[in-house]
């Protein structure tokens, strides 16, 4: 067990550093305050399932690290419970590198930047795949979301925290900045019908 949330980071060696490097006594302190978060809090949990692509990294036996994107709708990644996150596992390239690292190596983790309000997550925890529930799969499947799930991936969560903004470049999806647009447009046709209206008025008075 360790001593603090933040000890599935900051090793004994990564302290050792932090001490070399001087900030070891300003985390000393955070871990004081009961260290980072270990359970979804309402805001973590609206913001996981606002989140439309995931980092999961894993490692092999060996320690081998290995980082795959995961994408979907917002709400393909669904919070279960303060501890869980789930999302189904959709078909791909069918190398089965993650599932088989998972095999090896439980432990994962999981990383959500949203570029736009330039915040991000890290995630520690424990990742499982499960195969053949379909009853599991579809409460995971996206509705209305056209592609095949091949199983599903269950992450419990050991510790969380967020990053400052800090080099995050901001960014702004597609489907935002079209929404952005087009009521950009209707406020135009409304302010041109506006003007038309008014010229007409002025011309008959």
């Amino acid at each position: 067990m360790n001593a603090f949330t933040s000890d599935v980071a900051f090793t004994p060696t990564v302290k050792a550093i932090q001490s070399r490097k001087g900030s070891r006594e300003a985390y000393a302190r955070v871990e004081e305050r009961g260290g980072w978060r270990a359970t979804i809090t309402p805001d973590l949990a609206a913001f996981i399932e606002a989140q439309t692509s995931v980092f999961l990294a894993t490692a092999n036996g060996e320690g081998q690290p290995y980082i795959q994107h995961r994408g979907g709708p917002a709400g393909f990644l669904k919070v279960l419970d303060e501890r869980t996150i789930g999302f189904a596992d959709f078909s791909g390239n069918r190398q089965f590198i993650t599932q088989g690292n998972l095999q090896d190596n439980g432990q994962a983790f999981l990383f959500l930047i949203d570029y736009m309000l330039r915040q991000r997550i890290k995630i520690w925890g424990k990742a499982r795949v499960v195969e053949d529930d379909a009853a599991l799969t579809a409460r995971l499947m996206p509705a209305d979301y056209k592609a095949r799930p091949e199983q599903a991936i269950l992450f419990t969560v050991s510790a969380w925290d967020a990053n400052c903004p800090q080099h995050i470049p901001q960014r702004f999806e597609a489907a935002d900045v079209a929404a952005a647009l087009a009521e950009r447009d209707r406020r135009i046709a409304s302010l041109e019908q506006e003007v038309a209206r008014l010229r007409g008025g002025a011309a008959t008075g």
